[in-house]
């Protein structure tokens, strides 16, 4: 018999990149965790790591045993659903997570109801960082994640997870509410190609998609300012020091002087989607949520 605790060390491993990632995220120490890499690959008579440079990979056999851990634990999550009755009325803790925007403008809103009309059900949100989320949901600390789509998330076929797509977030431009192009109902990204720029931080994905929009508008926008945080961005505008594009989810303060604008031609989103561990969305209570989160994102 194969030992599912060791299993799940494998599992780590893969996930994380490196032994020592995966004792820490396990709670384990770093020579707990060649333990029970070393005893696994004994009972199975397998090699399962193998140097590369100066770090290890997974061999193909151990490849090949990780497809068999994933799908047993999507079906372990599964038999606790089972076991549980899905039609249950949703209970006890619900851990969520989320990217700032999706915790101020989807989670809060879709929870509130949520609580209201199930008692029994507690809920606990963490904002989050975006690669954050997917090892929050792997190592067991969250239920569900509302995440953005980039091209650094495990892929859609990804046996560990669920995605499934919430809502594109459209990109509006930001002006002062006394800029030439104010009152106007939508504009070209052209038309302000000779502006100042504001833009997120490097780390933001919305960074690129805002050069990406410049670009394919034919221009490099003239970026003057950067920020952290969307009320930053907002502040800069408002003293007239700049435009951005912004995300129509993003909040900004109500008593700025500022004027969205859709764009013409194809505005550039970004797509939020849900994720759950493999096997766990019909939960009562993660079914629940989704539910609440289609209709908000609606």
């Amino acid at each position: 018999m194969i030992d599912l605790r060791r299993l799940r060390v494998l599992r780590a491993v893969s996930h994380y990149g490196t032994i020592t990632a995966a004792a820490k995220a396990l709670h384990f120490t770093t020579s707990a965790a060649s333990q029970q890499i070393r005893q696994l690959g004994r009972e199975l008579d397998i090699t399962l790591l193998e140097p590369h440079g100066r770090k290890i990979r997974l061999t193909p056999a151990a490849q090949r045993l990780l497809e068999h851990a994933d799908a047993i634990e999507a079906r372990w999550e599964q038999a606790e659903i089972d076991l549980r009755t899905a039609r249950d009325e949703p209970a006890g803790l619900l851990r969520l997570c989320g990217i700032p925007t999706a915790v101020a403008m989807l989670l809060a809103p879709a929870v509130a109801p949520l609580v209201a009309k199930y008692p029994r059900l507690s809920v606990h949100i963490e904002e989050v960082e975006q690669q954050a989320g997917y090892d929050l949901l792997f190592d067991g600390s969250v239920d569900l994640a509302v995440l953005e789509s980039t091209p650094d998330n495990p892929t859609a076929g990804d046996p560990r997870f669920d995605q499934r797509p919430l809502v594109d977030d459209v990109f509006d431009l930001v002006v002062h509410s006394e800029h030439s192009l104010a009152g106007q109902e939508s504009v070209q990204l052209g038309e302000v190609a000779g502006e100042d720029w504001i833009l997120p931080a490097v780390a933001c994905t919305c960074r690129q998609h805002t050069l990406s929009a410049c670009g394919a508008a034919g221009f490099t926008p003239n970026v003057v300012h950067n920020a952290l945080e969307w009320n930053a961005i907002a502040h800069l505008i408002a003293h007239r020091l700049g435009v951005a594009l912004v995300p129509r989810l993003a909040y900004l303060p109500p008593h700025l002087p500022l004027a969205r604008l859709p764009l013409d031609g194809g505005a550039p989103s970004r797509k939020l989607l849900t994720c759950t561990r493999a096997g766990a969305r019909d939960h009562p209570a993660i079914a629940a949520t989704l539910t609440e989160l289609a209709t908000v994102a609606a």
